[in-house]
């Protein structure tokens, strides 16, 4: 059977993504999403080492648009969850301003190989992609959509990019 290039190519391009995804740890990894419209990126909330709270940012790309959230594990069923806001106020607010300033809240999931899990400790190995299901259905819903905010519809699913220094 002959192998077309095309075919040959992609592969050698996937495997090359994981192995750079397993070089960088999951606290210091970049994803971006299919059209080249989002960028995320991670930070470790806790010095802790092996903890599972994480800040993030997910920036829009030709906007000046900026949605900062936090990723905490949750009790009694251990999930990665995380909850992400556009402009929310700063100091004492009420129930109802965070809701409004509040885009998207879920588990986030990690993917590898195939396979779905929870989104890995610090110190890590980065995940190859990471779901936020309902993501592209809270940001446009959301402050953060419109004229000259985003525009682009986001996939859910997020493909590693790189590793910040």
């Amino acid at each position: 059977m002959k192998q077309k290039p095309a075919a040959i190519a992609l592969l050698l391009a996937l495997s090359a993504q994981g192995a750079l995804a397993s070089e960088c740890t999951q606290e210091k990894a970049v994803y971006g999403d299919r059209d080249g419209a989002y960028e995320l990126s991670l930070q470790a909330e806790d010095s802790e080492a092996s903890s599972s709270s994480y800040r993030f940012t997910v920036t829009v790309k030709n906007t000046d648009v900026k949605l900062d959230g936090f990723v905490m594990g949750s009790e009694p069923v251990d999930r990665t969850n995380g909850i992400l806001f556009h402009n929310c106020p700063e100091g004492d607010t009420t129930g109802a301003e965070i809701t409004k300033c509040t885009v998207w809240q879920g588990v986030i999931y990690a993917a590898d190989s195939g396979k779905i899990g929870l989104l890995p400790m610090t110190g890590s190995p980065a995940a190859s992609e990471i779901l936020l299901p309902g993501f592209a259905l809270g940001l446009v819903e959301s402050t953060a959509w419109g004229q000259g905010k985003a525009t682009v519809v986001p996939w859910d699913v997020l493909s590693f990019k790189g590793c910040q220094s």
